[in-house]
């Protein structure tokens, strides 16, 4: 029989996924620059990012973001920061023109951008404070005493991660099928730019909210 708190985080999970933020710009900033591989690349980064705060959160390691203002401040800052740099790289190479390894030409440019990628959608998501906090504050409620935690938060980790792996897949297909429709580079340069003044957004946001 399945465990109903599974079901409910599942249900929990699934509207939380949906719900745009710097990983789904993180995605389409991706995607526009480099394409569906540097898409997925990114994709299968945040998620897995949801596993190590799972891994954390289970060993008791994330209290430490609730128990101290420090610690706290300093996460989000450093995650504004990325996410900042992230998205000044991409409007500069808008503003300066530059079309270098968009098309990926070759294998050894191929693989470090997608290693580039994948980065990326780890430390965008390990970075951000507010899902340490989710981890630690939200996941608690759906284990049942006696559970092994650790074991059982790394289980509903995965059932995020699986959510997220779907609905951040669909999103890389429909905006790469909007980038192959634009065939002039700086048309995709400009959609990655907006994308870029976006992350620079989300981390100013980031950075002045009140813990």
């Amino acid at each position: 029989m399945i465990d109903p708190q599974v079901l409910a985080f599942a249900g929990a999970v699934a509207l939380l996924t949906v719900t745009p933020g710097a990983d789904t710009m993180m995605v389409i900033k991706n995607v526009l620059a480099y394409g569906r591989g540097a898409g997925f690349l990114t994709v299968f980064g945040v998620c897995s990012g949801l596993l190590i705060h799972a891994a954390l959160s289970g060993l008791g390691l994330s209290v430490i973001l609730l128990q101290s203002a420090q610690a706290f401040m300093l996460v989000k800052t450093l995650g504004a920061v990325y996410l900042i740099y992230l998205g000044v790289r991409s409007v500069w190479g808008f503003w300066r023109g530059d079309t270098d390894g968009h098309d990926l030409s070759t294998t050894s440019t191929e693989t470090h951008t997608l290693t580039q990628a994948y980065r990326e959608g780890v430390i965008t998501n390990v970075l951000n404070p507010k899902v340490a906090v989710f981890y630690l504050a939200f996941l608690p409620q759906f284990l049942n005493p006696g559970d092994p935690v650790l074991a059982k938060s790394v289980l509903l980790a995965c059932i995020h991660f699986v959510f997220g792996v779907i609905w951040l897949s669909g999103v890389t297909l429909a905006i790469n099928t909007v980038r192959k429709a634009l065939t002039r580079p700086r048309t995709r340069q400009a959609l990655e730019a907006v994308s870029g003044l976006v992350l620079i957004g989300l981390g100013l946001r980031l950075a002045l909210e009140p813990r």
